[in-house]
């Protein structure tokens, strides 16, 4: 299997009679097993598996449906009857609004098609130009010796490569850090509202909560500011944000200024913070697996000779890929995902409810030892074609299947590899003190603090 491979749909489940999922045990008074994914949602979701293939558990008041089996979760995310809803997408509809990642139906629809053509495998070579030129002078930046946030790095080389390739906005460098700071704070105080259902203490005024509503206003703010900048500029490039300046509705009006706003947030924070935070684990894991680091400067030193990569380049460089499909194995950067049914139904033989909430986890499915040999151990050797054919379908889904596929997800895996395969060769990176590489929790994972000391190779 490979990331990019085709999925079936599983077979209907044969007939008989509904099973009711069994509920876990456990849980806080009042808070249920919302106290479980506060204090440790990762080794929570994880054992899940161990009590069934779909179990109910408590988010307060509430009921969910938490799907723990790869082929379960295909099934689902392929059904029509269930959409985009529940905990997560109600949470993080304060900062995407109606946008194509939080949109269903037939808005999703439309707007889907009106960004896929600016994601045609065609395009990708053009924005590699963009991609190829922000990974040169990211390691262009540093010192010999000096010690660098690589997490703060790689967010602002996506930040930039996202604006240029597809918002083409002259600024950007200067938003780059107050878009980073900013999500920072929204997505950590996002991830407590969406598994603590506790939304008058929000509008307390909490420290907390003023840092929470500072950041997000200016993050909104930031958006505005890069739209802005660009109708006053007048015909510019043909790229995604002039097709979203003159596409039109289903009657043939113009889109609404708050719809253009929405796809912009969705594009920041899919094409940065998810780039970034998977960047940041790679180049965490390769200092502690030094030999699978030797291997890819290796071999991009091998196939680049002394230059730095290209676009053309990247069928050449399958251990460099598949670093990066490990990376995103191991260390999803987008973790937890909801779904909501629409009407009741059977998934797995089990009876699911109109308008449940359905929990699925990728982290804990691709750390799955179901799924995968040493699904702890860091191994990009595993998608290798002999080995990668022996994943079970559904088990590895970085940008998700059906409708809801990432349509972004060439352009990711581009950038990753273009990044990753540019720095890496040129600089050595070891951990110094101030290095904390423990999880930081949010809607996404990433390192706390990764600080590593540069050294010139």
């Amino acid at each position: 299997m490979s990331v990019e491979s085709a999925i079936p749909a599983p077979a209907a489940s044969g007939p008989g009679p509904l099973r009711t999922p069994p509920l876990v045990g456990g849980g806080a008074p009042l808070l249920g097993h919302a106290w479980n994914l506060v204090r440790d949602p990762l080794g929570f979701l994880a054992a899940l598996r161990d009590h069934g293939d779909l179990v109910r558990i408590r988010l307060g008041p509430k009921t969910a449906y938490a799907v723990c089996d790869p082929e379960l979760v295909g099934a689902m995310l392929k059904n029509p009857e269930y959409i985009v809803g529940g905990p997560l997408w109600d949470t993080l509809e304060v900062l995407l609004g109606k946008g194509v990642a939080t949109s269903n139906g037939r808005l999703h629809r439309r707007q889907r098609r009106m960004m896929q053509p600016a994601f045609r495998p065609e395009r990708i070579a053009d924005y590699a130009k963009v991609m190829e030129e922000e990974a040169r002078a990211t390691a262009a930046r540093w010192e010999p010796g000096s010690t660098v946030d690589v997490g703060a790095e790689m967010f602002r080389t996506a930040v930039r490569i996202v604006s240029r390739s597809l918002l083409e906005v002259d600024s950007i460098g200067e938003k780059a850090d107050r878009i980073s700071a900013s999500l920072h704070t929204v997505f950590d105080g996002l991830y407590r509202r969406m598994v603590l259902s506790v939304g008058p203490l929000y509008r307390v005024p909490t420290p907390a909560n003023r840092r929470f509503e500072r950041a997000l206003a200016d993050l909104h703010a930031i958006v505005d500011e890069i739209v802005a900048e660009r109708r006053a500029a007048g015909p510019g490039p043909d790229d995604l944000l002039a097709e979203l300046l003159r596409a039109t509705d289903e009657s043939g009006a113009p889109i609404s200024d708050q719809e253009i706003h929405d796809h912009v947030v969705s594009l920041v924070v899919a094409g940065a913070e998810n780039v970034a935070s998977t960047l940041a684990w790679a180049f965490h894991l390769l200092t502690e697996h030094p030999e699978q680091e030797r291997r890819l400067v290796e071999e991009v030193n091998s196939v680049a000779q002394g230059r730095a990569i290209t676009f053309a380049d990247l069928g050449e460089l399958r251990h460099l890929r598949n670093v990066v499909t490990e990376a995103m194995r191991i260390r999803p950067a987008a973790w937890i995902f909801t779904r909501r049914s629409v009407a009741e139904t059977e998934l797995g033989g089990y009876r699911i409810p109109a308008d449940a909430d359905i929990v699925y986890s990728v982290y804990a499915m691709q750390r799955d030892p179901r799924s995968f040999e040493r699904h702890l151990e860091f191994d990009p050797d595993r998608w290798n074609p002999e080995r990668a054919s022996e994943v079970p379908e559904f088990a590895m889904m970085p940008f998700s299947v059906g409708n809801r596929k990432c349509p972004g997800d060439h352009f990711s895996l581009a950038e990753l590899a273009l990044i990753l395969g540019t720095v890496a060769p040129k600089w050595r990176l070891t951990p110094v003190d101030e290095t904390d590489t423990g999880t930081r929790i949010g809607i996404t994972l990433h390192p706390k603090r990764l600080v590593l000391r540069a050294e010139a190779r």
